[in-house]
């Protein structure tokens, strides 16, 4: 169950930032709204989630696949370009997690 309240968080946090990109610096209310609801979603999954899985860990995953999916939310939908070295390096980000969940023994999957 854990690990779904970090999906969530994941999800709702990458939300809220594709939302702050379309908050034009909070002049916007509904993209506003969102990014404020989405935000609050994710801290609250985020912390529920912390009950089982060690800290360092929960933000490792959650920070690493944020960062991948708003790199890739952001070259669909705004047009940004991933040059290489951007490709590698979210290649190792998620190749971090990976080795995180799957090797490391301080991960419970329960």
């Amino acid at each position: 169950m854990p690990w779904i309240f970090l999906s969530i968080a994941i999800v709702a946090e990458v939300c809220g930032t594709m939302a702050l990109k379309a908050s034009d610096g909070f002049t916007k209310l509904y993209p506003s709204i969102s990014v404020l609801f989405s935000y609050t979603l994710a801290f609250y999954c985020l912390s529920i989630t912390l009950r089982s899985i060690p800290v360092g860990i929960a933000y490792a995953v959650w920070a690493g696949a944020g960062v991948a999916l708003i790199a890739l939310l952001a070259w669909i939908f705004f047009g940004q370009k991933l040059d290489g070295a951007a490709i590698l390096g979210l290649s190792l980000i998620v190749a971090g997690v990976v080795v995180l969940n799957v090797f490391s023994d301080t991960v419970s999957h329960g």
